[in-house]
């Protein structure tokens, strides 16, 4: 063998060396991790074709039996938008899924959705009108999710409006509306007019007792809100306002101060989740209060806290969530009628490999769960 041959052979032999390495490497990687969660050490959650959320069809008539509980849904009963129209704020284009409660069923029976949670868009007036009007305008709401209720009980669940410019006065329309049939969830606005109201003294008793009646908090960003700064390109207004809600939920102590309080954040939790890690970073790590955190809760901890719905539009982005938080803090989430791009909930998480177990916690369980089902 000449010497060049020789040369030839050992670079060939480091050549593979190095290849077998990485393929080691890349095994431990995707092993199992100590104490994952158990989303987490499930089958892989990918099959090959994986569509985003708009493309995504069920595989046979038998996989589209309604099975999926939506829990972020819209509608607009008839006698809310006749009151808005006594008020001088009439709604343009209303989509006929969301006003009439017939044609919806029918929507959900072809589309494989077993329950809506029924909940005003983030296009709600409150900062638009008095806070008497307001006031009104809830209770009209309300009492129209009653009605839903009270005709299909197995469809239909609610959550509470508020008239939320007025802490005294959603305290009272809350108090009203306890106990009432079909009322499972609170749905509020993240800001008002710029304002983190949520976690201002005055909202307090409000918070307290959403969670002394087991009611978890559905979250809108305020489409209507005049005041607050919205970054610029579609769909980063949700993203980002959710960020700081779910931040600022932590960073308060507002979880801390309420231990059983539930809360539900739209769009997968916006851009939270992605920048979950730096927000630890800075909360106990750098700045001038990192040092007096002084919380008996790791932030992965406070992860868990929320419930997250499903609405990443890419399969990616679910694998990430669920691998963050796990598939039991998960749950179906469309926008519909708002977003008008999800056909078949259930077939988002049908064309991934979950186990049986995460696919019905994500799908039903879960949100059984926080709606006392």
């Amino acid at each position: 063998m000449t010497t060049s041959d020789a040369r030839s052979r050992k670079a060939t032999l480091k050549r593979r060396e190095f290849v077998m390495a990485g393929a080691a490497a890349a095994a431990l990687i995707a092993a199992p991790r100590a104490g994952a969660t158990p989303s987490a050490v499930a089958e892989p959650p990918q099959k090959k074709g994986l569509q985003p959320w708009w493309s995504a069809r069920p595989s046979s008539p038998k996989a589209n039996r309604p099975v999926s509980i939506d829990m972020h849904t819209h509608w607009l009963p008839p006698a809310y938008t006749k009151a808005l129209a006594d008020a001088g704020k009439p709604v343009k284009n209303i989509n006929p899924l969301e006003a009439d409660l017939d044609q919806r069923r029918k929507w959900m029976d072809e589309h494989g959705v077993q329950m809506h949670l029924l909940a005003l868009s983030g296009d709600a007036v409150w900062q638009l009108v008095t806070p008497e009007q307001a006031a009104h305008l809830a209770q009209v709401v309300n009492d129209a999710a009653i009605a839903a209720y009270s005709t299909y009980p197995d469809r239909f669940v609610a959550a509470i409006e508020l008239p939320i410019t007025d802490a005294a006065l959603s305290m009272k329309e809350l108090d009203r509306m306890a106990g009432k049939p079909g009322m499972r969830a609170v749905n509020v606005g993240d800001t008002i007019a710029g304002r983190d109201y949520i976690f201002e003294p005055g909202f307090a008793p409000v918070l307290a007792r959403c969670e002394e009646l087991g009611y978890p908090l559905i979250f809108h960003s305020m489409n209507t809100d005049p005041f607050g700064k919205r970054p610029a390109g579609p769909g980063l207004d949700a993203a980002f306002t959710h960020a700081v809600l779910a931040a600022k939920f932590i960073t308060t102590g507002t979880l801390d101060k309420y231990p059983k309080l539930e809360i539900v954040l739209p769009h997968a939790g916006g851009a939270f989740p992605y920048c979950a890690g730096r927000i630890e970073h800075f909360m106990y790590h750098m700045g001038p209060n990192a040092e007096k955190t002084n919380s008996t809760h790791t932030f992965r901890e406070y992860l868990r806290r929320f419930h997250y719905d499903y609405l990443t539009y890419h399969p990616e982005g679910l694998r990430f969530l669920v691998d963050l938080v796990g598939a039991d803090r998960i749950v179906v989430g469309t926008d519909s009628f708002n977003a008008k791009d999800i056909e078949y909930p259930s077939a988002v998480v049908d064309q991934f490999n979950f186990r049986a177990a995460d696919r019905d916690r994500i799908l039903k369980s879960n949100a059984m769960r926080l709606l006392h089902l």
